[in-house]
């Protein structure tokens, strides 16, 4: 006869302490709330970057940090190591879901991927050709690329404060289309921002590639063992003079998609290692050493159920969303406005063009294009996606907060145009937000009016 387990009461503390944590883990996936953090630790940015403190904002972002063994030491500022360093996890996470979606999701298949492809290209096309026609000096031209992404926290965050009555298929619609952005930016950057490159760099970042394949090939599973071949990569880009993020793209795309071959499936290992655990128990058997074997497949079976790009997704997702992005927020976001001249021509047709393009020029590219697609018969709305969905996404693009700053960061070195363009940037993505929120609201009605008509009938 087995032996049942006796239940023992928990102390009132732990029970209290359980019902929080497991509170604030409900609290976390809730899609919705990392796109108010970042809207939080933006506007503290902006807050204390104008307060009687803002000495203090400036001169912790310029803190000397550096890493080294012996004399060889690499210092650099706090800045550099939130933007080229932490920023490259977030990059990482971008390409896993670029993989994702390519292996199994909305750009899985080229009839399926094709409108929100489309879509994005207008997306990318329209705002920088708004922003271009305001902008006819070369140095102010330079920031062409910064009205062009879509930010996918806060975008996704708004449709998801509109509630489960927005259609499944208009969220993957934003989200195949905010990809397509993401790889589109990606490809930007390493084309149009990234200096004269030194190719002795790229031996180093082949290295650390060769690394990473490696131990995929023999079957290493643990992320762990992929922190030092990532790091060279992130190393041989720097050294290139390509920005050292794009590292992260090149890791996240290489993750693997399906779990690690094995000689059984973790499943069967888990349970072998419960039956083991279970015998030793019922056998009262007091040698813990004994039962280090079980454990130990129990975890590689916990760990190999998920494929990698899984896994490793799901374990940066909430360090990305609740860490990484507010973070980055908090050191860029703090926009001096008495240090933005907008009397001058310069600075004030910069920050026309930038929110101009991402209120006007994203909708408009959007929509445009993926009526002209379905027009032509090249393309079809997906099921349940009206045109009112498509207006609903096309507004929602224009939220083109993380890349858009970070896009600006590389395009001026000018603080006056680049505090221009950052203050575009958030006022255009706030309009845009204000304005995709809105139209949401009404189009959540007129959905629940018309299936109110149809249960009716």
């Amino acid at each position: 006869m087995n032996r049942q387990p006796a239940r023992q009461k928990l102390p009132r503390a732990q029970r209290v302490a359980e019902r929080a944590f497991a509170t604030l883990e409900r609290f976390l996936h809730i899609e919705a709330v990392s796109g108010v953090v970042l809207l939080v630790a933006a506007a503290i940015a902006l807050i204390w970057a104008n307060s009687p403190l803002s000495h203090s904002y400036h001169d912790l972002w310029h803190t000397p940090v550096s890493i080294g063994v012996g004399s060889a030491m690499f210092s650099q500022t706090l800045h550099f190591w939130i933007n080229d360093g932490l920023m490259t996890i977030f990059f990482l996470v971008v390409g896993m879901e670029i993989r994702r979606e390519i292996h199994e999701g909305a750009l899985s298949s080229l009839r399926q991927a094709a409108l929100p492809m489309a879509a994005a290209v207008g997306g990318v096309a329209v705002p920088a050709l708004i922003y271009l026609a305001l902008n006819h000096q070369p140095i102010r031209q330079h920031g062409w690329a910064i009205p062009t992404a879509t930010d996918i926290a806060f975008a996704v965050g708004i449709l998801a404060l509109l509630g489960r009555s927005i259609p499944g298929n208009v969220r993957v619609f934003l989200l195949a289309l905010a990809i397509i952005d993401d790889i589109a930016a990606v490809l930007i950057i390493a084309l149009f921002y990234s200096g004269g490159l030194d190719y002795s760099g790229f031996f180093v970042a082949g290295l650390g590639i060769l690394m990473v394949l490696s131990l995929q090939k023999i079957g290493v599973g643990s992320a762990f063992s992929y922190v030092v071949p990532g790091a060279v990569v992130w190393v041989g880009l720097l050294m290139t003079g390509a920005h050292p993020t794009l590292a992260g793209v090149v890791l996240g795309l290489m993750t693997p998609v399906l779990a690690t071959p094995m000689r059984e499936t973790p499943l069967e290992i888990a349970s072998r290692a419960v039956r083991e655990l279970l015998d030793r128990d019922s056998d009262n058997a007091t040698d813990a050493s004994g039962l280090s074997h079980p454990l130990r497949e129990l975890r590689l079976a916990q760990r190999e159920i998920l494929p990698p790009v899984v896994r490793v997704q799901m374990a940066l997702h909430p360090w990305v969303a609740f860490g990484v992005m507010p973070l980055f927020a908090l050191a860029n976001a703090g926009v001096s406005l008495g240090g933005v001249d907008l009397s001058a021509s310069g600075p004030q047709w910069v920050l026309v063009g930038v929110a101009l393009a991402l209120v006007l020029g994203k909708p408009l590219g959007v929509i445009s294009v993926s009526w002209l697609m379905v027009r032509l018969g090249w393309c079809q709305l997906p099921p349940g996606v009206s045109w009112g969905g498509i207006c609903l996404v096309g507004l929602l693009a224009g939220v083109g907060f993380t890349m858009s700053i970070f896009i600006a960061m590389l395009a001026f070195s000018d603080e006056g145009l680049l505090g221009a363009a950052k203050l575009g940037v958030l006022l255009g993505s706030l309009v845009a937000a204000l304005l995709g929120l809105g139209w949401g609201v009404l189009y959540v009605r007129r959905l629940r009016a018309e299936s109110g008509q149809a249960n009716a009938a």
